[in-house]
């Protein structure tokens, strides 16, 4: 500000003229605005006639490709276009993708590409759900020194990000006014005559749309699912869809561009360690006698079972309950690690409750594989030994973290995480439960089944597609009518029809059909746009088989 401005503003109310106190408070505000503006916000402003359209096109992309449409062939284009678009982005701000950013953009091709191999709505929830946290801390990598950065930096700057976006929501119109200002109120004619010719265009090519419909029998045939899937409630959703990726793409670019997250982690290590002594050597004392006690019962064998017990009834216990313990183990070493003044003796007490925790888990999945011998596979059970083999590599990085503070536990967990995860979600968990379930169900003793033979079809009749390399088969083995798959009614109604009586969902001879039914139900809406590999590869097997 300068005297002269300084003078207008200390005189007072009854002299000189108030607009010209006003004028120069307000110049010299929008001037320390502009001062607070950093490079990549004002490159964001002064390159608006690429990031206003390529917002607004990849808005209307994510629309087409996933508009009643989540797990289809077009789900790993749109991962791939978003992180097209990011790329172009930081290109436009002069900004170099950082060492490291490749291992999250694969990660979330391979998760988009999996989306796409399965049906399972379990899997494609976690796969989004991991897409869309490795793209955010993408994007605070990119924009942000995250290199001493920890787990609970980045999940509240995610949630900062998220939410403070919003407050971004008049940017693109703020931004497209100062573009036009600065082009002298002129736009390209070409972006003219483009929004005039959709304006034009679309309502024709409907209007002409259903005038060939009307005309030709076969055209309309071809057109009657575009026509009917038309309504006002579905232009509603699409403009919808539009709007808010456009406003959403471009909000969080504008602010990650003004930089407010702080990138500065203050160390937190000032707790008196004999606080975390005191607390964690009562804890290790007691892992250490309980971990004596699974050597000697479980891992020896040495143990005699409490009267009424078997193997499998013991197990099924124990499993849920040491998980839960060794992830509270976890969050007290990071807790001593992160909050507590460094000292020889705590760090001699953490490697021993981590390693009375590796026996924990080997326990734990001890147990749960005891319990599957009795009572097979579940989603659950394949995902608590998932979660025990994933916890085991995490507390290997914890052991080197207590030794050595400068490892990078974060970025391994990330890495840990990722990897692991990709494994399970490429693996199919419901072929494999289908597999091992069903070669069970013929166990037999002397000709006769056994008590111990896997029985549970209602399970079976709520697989997923991934199933179906196993099921199918397996149906067909078993007198199903397969050209029930085909007939006008559900596969059940067809199956009373030649069998009569009843069919349930408890019984070997009749879940089958319960299953068919709820296939034909995931794949009323399949097409060019919505093809899913596994859903492909069921209804390729279902044909056969009926035929």
């Amino acid at each position: 500000m300068t005297g002269s401005e300084q003078d207008i503003w200390m005189e007072p109310a009854t002299g000189g003229n108030p607009e010209m106190r006003v004028i120069p408070g307000q110049g010299a505000s929008a001037s320390k605005e502009a001062e607070k503006e950093t490079e990549e916000t004002k490159r964001l402003k002064g390159n608006f006639g690429f990031f206003g359209p390529a917002a607004f096109i990849y808005a209307v992309f994510y629309t087409f490709c996933m508009y009643r449409n989540g797990s289809g062939v077009t789900f790993p284009f749109f991962v791939a276009g978003s992180l097209l678009f990011l790329c172009l982005s930081l290109a436009k701000l002069e900004t170099t993708l950082k060492k490291g950013s490749v291992f999250y953009m694969a990660a979330m091709v391979l998760l988009g590409i999996s989306t796409f191999c399965t049906d399972d709505g379990r899997i494609i929830f976690f796969n989004k759900l991991g897409i869309f946290l490795l793209m955010m801390s993408l994007l605070l990598k990119q924009y942000f020194d995250t290199s001493k950065w920890g787990l609970g930096k980045f999940l509240q700057s995610i949630f900062h990000l998220a939410f403070a976006s919003f407050g971004e929501m008049a940017r693109p119109f703020q931004d497209a006014a100062g573009y036009r200002r600065m082009r002298n109120g002129k736009i390209d004619k070409r972006v003219w005559a483009v929004g005039l010719g959709l304006l034009v265009g679309v309502p024709l090519v409907f209007v002409v749309l259903m005038l060939l419909a009307s005309a030709d029998v076969l055209f309309r045939q071809m057109t009657d699912g575009l026509l009917v899937g038309i309504n006002f409630g579905s232009i509603i959703n699409v403009v919808f869809r539009i709007v808010f990726m456009f406003l959403a793409s471009y909000c969080l670019t504008s602010y990650l561009c003004r930089k407010r997250i702080r990138e500065e982690v203050k160390d937190k290590r000032t707790g008196e360690p004999v606080l975390a002594i005191t607390v964690t050597s009562m804890l290790t004392v007691l892992y250490m006698v309980f971990s004596a006690v699974q050597i000697e019962g479980l891992f020896l064998g040495r143990m005699q079972l409490p009267e009424g017990y078997t193997y499998a009834s013991y197990a099924r216990e124990g499993f849920f309950q040491l998980l839960a313990v060794s992830l509270l183990n976890l969050v007290i070493v990071l807790v001593c690690l992160y909050y507590f003044k460094d000292s020889k003796v705590l760090k001699t007490i953490l490697t021993i409750m981590s390693f009375c925790t590796f026996v924990l888990i080997a326990s734990s999945a001890m147990r749960m594989v005891m319990y599957i011998k009795s009572y097979y596979l579940t989603f659950l059970r394949v995902l608590v030994l998932w979660a025990l083999a994933l916890l085991a590599v995490l507390f290997a990085g914890v052991l080197i973290n207590i030794f050595k503070a400068g490892f990078p536990l974060f970025r391994y967990s990330v890495a840990v995480v990722t990897v692991l995860y990709l494994a399970l979600s490429f693996v199919h968990p419901d072929y494999i439960i289908a597999r091992v379930n069903v070669a069970n169900i013929a166990v037999t003793e002397g000709g006769e089944k056994s008590a111990a033979a896997y029985h549970d079809y209602w399970y079976l009749s709520g697989l997923c597609a991934d199933a179906a390399p196993v099921l199918v088969p397996y149906m067909k083995e078993q007198g199903y009518a397969m050209d029930a798959w085909t007939a006008e009614e559900t596969p059940r109604e067809y199956s009373r029809e030649i069998n009569g009586g009843r069919v349930g969902i408890d019984r070997e001879d009749t879940f089958g059909y319960t299953w068919m039914e709820r296939m034909q139900k995931r794949t009323e809406n399949f097409g060019v746009r919505t093809f899913n590999l596994s859903r492909y590869r069921m209804l390729r097997l279902l044909d056969k088989a009926g035929g």
